[in-house]
Parts: structure tokens; sequence; C-alpha cells
């Protein structure tokens, strides 16, 4: 009874780094060419194939690719999109807040 909590569990979290490996994957995707060059990162085909990598042994359950393919998860979506976006202008605003108009804050007066 313990051992099918047990891989019940396990499958769960599968699940999960499978899913992170294909938001990654869809999101790297996404980005243009050029940002991976612009922010310094590695390139867009080298990203693609190893997140790629890491679907495919998230679905056919090779322990060893998928640990592999979770660190290179994490990084891509710690560090490589971040850069991404903050090169591609959709990067944490910097300064002002959400009430600010073209010409300064809103009072609403």
């Amino acid at each position: 009874m313990m051992m099918e909590g047990f891989f019940g569990v396990l499958g769960i979290i599968s699940m999960v780094l499978l899913a992170m490996a294909v938001f990654a994957f869809i999101d790297g995707a996404m980005r243009p060419t050029g940002a991976y060059a612009a922010a310094s990162k590695q390139s867009k085909v080298f990203w693609l194939i190893i997140l790629g990598l890491t679907i495919a042994a998230n679905m056919f359950n090779i322990l060893f690719l998928q640990v592999a393919g979770l660190i290179a998860t994490i990084v891509y979506i710690v560090d490589v999109r971040p850069a991404l976006k903050q090169v591609s202008g959709n990067g944490p605003r910097k300064g002002g807040s959400s009430s600010d108009g073209p010409y300064g804050p809103f009072n609403g007066r």
C-alpha cells in the first residue's frame, strides 16, 4: 500500500518536470533568435535542443537525463528567460509606478 503512494508521488513529480520543460521549450521557441546573442546567452538552437531532449527524457523516464534536464530547465527559467525578457523590452520596469502616465504620475484630480 505504501509503495502505491510512493509511485503516485513520483508520477506527479514527473508530470511537473515535464510541464516545466514544455513551458521552457515553448517560451524559448517564441523568443527572437537575436535576443539570445544580445543577452550573451547560448544560441536559440542550443536551448531548443537541450529542452527538447529534456522533454523526451521525461516522457520516456530516463532518470539520468531527467536530472540533467531539470538542471537545464531551471537554468533557462531562472537565468536565460529573464535576460531575454530584459533584452526584448519585456523585463521589469525600472522606477515609476503603475499610476504613471505619459507625462508623469496621475494624481486623480
